[in-house]
């Protein structure tokens, strides 16, 4: 047995085995890595699920403190967008606070279009609609023809925290409830709600809620990306192999038991499908609009959105899952320099998919 266990994939095969080592990944990607200095061994990470909420908290904001000098690097390097008019409202959410709206929409197009409202990843607590890779994403799928509306959401941590969950949830609702208000006066024929990573959480969440509030035929579909909705990190189970087979792969799954911690700091909401939706019930599924479920092979986070998009299936839900080969984490949306036909490939998806929804 112990001969067949080097045939396992990741660090299911070799405990110590590295991303840059692992024959599935895309050396494209790997030279990536290998340019910023990131391709030798992980660090082990600095909290866990046993840190303090204040450490947690900390950890947050050191994250998004590391990642300014990479984001200027992207702004300016930021392709320009001809096609593409961009601004920007100020509503009012359910908890009266403001959320900002950042708007994209394709100039010269006439007729109904289907619209995108975005929920950024951060693991629900970190980053800003306002980062280079999010206003890069927004851009091109405008540039392919759909309006598209970024929520500058409360996160759990960082500079637009401390909100814990619900208050980013809200704030993802508020915002499709605005555009769903506003689809004659927009010209929009569909609203599908998407995002990657922690924004896939909030995505697959609002429809949760929608379904479980009554406004449900606001929402046309969700297109979840390497969606971040266990919540199973202090003790990854079993049933969830990819959380060890590619743990350190980018993600680090005691880092997001830390994470986890800030969106739920007292951990009352560990079985809550608003909050963690791999938790749902297979009864508040029926009746859901269509659903894409898109993940990435290296992902410590492949098999929760898989293991999702069956009970999907399994509830009569109109669902599809695809698996992103050869890319880490959110890999085919962040490298579209270095991958462009992955990146596209994603992109004509999610638009396909939201014009498909028309009418």
């Amino acid at each position: 047995m112990s001969e067949l266990l080097k045939y396992l994939p990741g660090r299911l095969g070799n405990p110590d085995s590295l991303l840059n080592v692992d024959k599935r990944l895309d050396p494209r990607i790997l030279a990536v890595y290998a340019a910023a200095g990131m391709d030798g061994p992980a660090e082990a990470s600095p909290v866990t699920s046993a840190s303090s909420y204040e450490e947690c908290l900390a950890h947050c904001l050191e994250m998004e403190s590391n990642s300014v000098m990479i984001n200027m690097l992207m702004a300016a390097n930021m392709p320009d967008f001809p096609t593409v008019d961009s601004t920007t409202e100020v509503i009012k959410g359910v908890d009266d606070n403001e959320i900002t709206l950042y708007l994209h929409r394709p100039k010269n197009v006439s007729g109904p279009l289907p619209c995108i409202v975005h929920t950024h990843g951060g693991g629900m607590v970190i980053l800003k609609a306002t980062d280079p890779n999010f206003v890069m994403w927004r851009n091109s799928i405008a540039a392919k023809g759909a309006m598209v509306v970024g929520v500058e959401f409360r996160n759990g941590g960082g500079e637009l925290g401390n909100h814990p969950f619900p208050a980013g949830l809200n704030d993802c609702c508020s915002a499709i409830n605005w555009v769903t208000a506003r689809k004659s006066e927009f010209g929009i024929s569909s609203v599908v709600v998407s995002g990657e990573s922690g924004g896939g959480n909030l995505c697959i969440s609002t429809a949760l809620k929608a379904r479980k509030e009554g406004w449900l035929s606001e929402i046309s579909g969700i297109y979840a990306m390497c969606p971040y909705i266990s919540g199973a990190y202090a003790n990854p189970p079993n049933e969830l192999l990819s959380l060890k087979e590619n743990d350190q792969y980018m993600l680090d799954v005691s880092m997001m038991g830390a994470l986890a911690k800030v969106y739920d700091p007292d951990g009352q909401n560990s079985l809550n499908p608003l909050a963690w939706p791999l938790h749902v019930e297979a009864s508040d599924l029926e009746g859901l609009p269509p659903h894409i479920i898109s993940v990435n092979e290296l992902d410590p986070l492949r098999d929760e959105g898989l293991a999702y998009y069956r009970k999907l299936v399994n509830a009569g839900v109109s669902a599809v899952g695809r698996t992103v080969h050869g890319t880490p984490h959110a890999a085919d949306m962040a490298f579209p320099e270095q991958v462009p036909e992955l990146f596209e490939s994603t992109l004509r998806d999610l638009v396909g998919f939201a014009e498909s929804l028309n009418g």
